[in-house]
C-alpha cells in the first residue's frame, strides 16, 4: 500500500501529516508515504488511500487517513508563498462566543474506535488552547458513542427525541456553562361568551381527588410557540372552539412539578369566536359551556385558595376593574430580534383598563 501527496517537492515530508494521524499510522506503512509533484499552478493536494494487491490496511487506518484535505496556494514551481490549511476534521467543530468548542454533530466518524481515539486527540488540543466548555451533541443513530464520551469525562447536559447533548468543561474551578432548561411553561384559556358563560372541561387523566371538576383548558407550550398562540391551540385542541387571546391576568410559578422542574402557568382572558363544542377524545372526558355563578359555586374551586383567586381576578377583569398584560411585538437593538412583551396600558384618568389597538 502506497500513500502518495501531489504538491511541490518542498511539501514531500511526513510533516505535512498532523500528529494526529501520524501517531496512529504504523511505522512501515509511514515509511511508504512519498512526494509526487504537480505541474498545476494553484492545485489542491490531496491525501488518499491506493491500495496495492494485497490490501492489507484496515478500516480503522483508512477512516483515518481519508479524513484531511490541504489546501495550498502555490506560487510558480519553486513552492509556496503562503499554506492555508483548511482541513476537514473528524470532528469538524467551530469555536462559541465564549471561549468553548461546538462539535458538529452532522460530521462525526462512523467508527466508534475512530471516535474514541480521535476524541481524545481533539481534548488534548482542546486543553492546550486553554479552551472553555465543549458542546458534544449525539445523535440517535450515534448512540454507541455515549458511554465513550463518558468515559472521556463527558457529562449529560440534556435530552430530546433525537439526540443526547453532553458538555465536558475543562478549567479548573466551577463549571460556568449554562444548566439544562429549569422550567416548563403551561397556559390556561379563560373563555368567556356573550352570555355570560365559562368554557369548561372535565379531563379524562386526573387525579382522584379531581374527580368531577370542570376547569377552564390547559395544557403546555410547544418549542418556539407564544404564549398567546399556544393559549388559542390548546382551545381549539381541547374543545374545537376558536378564541382571540385578550390578556395574561396572572401566572403562577411553582417548583418541583415534574422531574424536578419548576412550571410557570399563564392563565389567559379570551373571547370566544365560535360556539360549537367538538372535544379532544384523547384527552378531554366532556366540555360545555357553564354558566358563570355556577362554575364560581363548585365545591372543589371554592375550597382551593388560589382557583377561587384566579375566578376572582377573571371576573374583576370582565367588569374592567383589573387590568391584565396585552401582547407587543417588539425588536431590541441588542440582538435584532421580534419578541412578545406583556404589559398594561392604564388611564391615568380612568380605573377601567384601557388596551392599545
Amino acid at each position: 500500500m502506497e500513500f502518495k501527496l501531489c504538491g511541490s517537492e518542498l511539501f514531500g515530508s511526513r510533516k505535512l501529516l498532523p500528529n494526529l494521524f501520524l501517531s496512529s499510522i504504523d511505522p512501515l506503512l509511514a515509511d511508504k508515504v512519498s512526494p509526487q509533484t504537480c505541474s498545476c499552478r494553484g492545485s489542491y493536494m490531496h491525501a488518499s488511500l491506493l491500495s496495492t494487491a494485497h490490501n492489507a490496511a484496515s478500516s480503522f487506518v483508512k477512516e483515518k487517513l481519508m479524513v484531511d484535505v490541504y489546501s495550498f496556494q502555490m506560487n510558480g514551481t519553486n513552492g509556496p508563498s503562503q499554506a492555508t490549511h483548511n482541513s476537514r476534521r473528524v470532528l469538524d467543530s467551530m469555536d462559541d462566543e465564549y471561549g468553548g468548542v461546538v462539535v458538529n454533530p452532522e460530521r462525526l466518524p462512523s467508527n466508534p474506535s475512530v471516535f474514541a481515539s480521535i476524541l481524545q486527540s481533539y481534548l488534548s488540543q482542546w486543553k492546550s488552547k486553554r479552551k472553555n466548555g465543549i458542546w458534544l451533541k449525539l445523535p440517535l443513530e450515534k448512540a454507541e458513542f455515549v458511554p465513550i464520551a463518558v468515559k472521556k469525562g463527558f457529562q449529560y447536559h440534556h435530552a430530546e427525541k433525537g439526540y443526547v447533548m453532553m458538555t465536558y468543561w475543562i478549567p479548573e474551578g466551577p463549571c460556568m456553562l449554562p444548566e439544562n432548561a429549569s422550567h416548563q411553561v403551561g397556559v390556561g384559556g379563560f373563555v368567556i361568551n356573550e352570555r355570560n358563560e365559562v368554557l369548561v372541561v372535565q379531563e379524562k387523566h386526573t387525579a382522584p381527588a379531581l374527580a368531577g371538576l370542570w376547569k377552564i383548558p390547559t395544557g403546555f407550550i410547544h418549542e418556539s410557540e407564544e404564549i398567546f398562540n399556544g393559549a388559542v391551540r390548546e382551545v381549539k385542541e381541547e374543545t374545537g372552539i376558536d378564541t382571540e387571546f385578550v390578556e395574561v391576568v396572572a401566572f403562577r410559578h411553582a417548583h418541583n412539578v415534574a422531574f424536578q422542574k419548576s412550571d410557570l402557568f399563564f392563565v389567559c382572558m379570551m373571547r370566544a369566536l365560535s360556539n360549537d363544542i367538538v372535544i379532544d377524545n384523547l384527552e378531554v372526558q366532556a366540555a360545555k359551556w357553564m354558566p358563570l355563578v355556577d362554575f364560581v359555586k363548585q365545591p372543589l374551586s371554592r375550597g382551593d385558595r388560589m382557583f377561587k383567586k384566579i375566578i376572582d381576578i377573571c371576573i374583576a377583569r370582565m367588569g374592567e376593574r383589573y387590568c391584565g398584560l396585552s401582547v407587543h411585538p417588539v425588536v431590541s437593538v441588542f440582538d435584532g430580534k421580534l419578541s412578545s412583551l406583556y404589559y398594561n396600558i392604564v388611564d391615568d384618568n380612568d380605573s377601567n383598563c384601557q388596551t392599545s389597538p
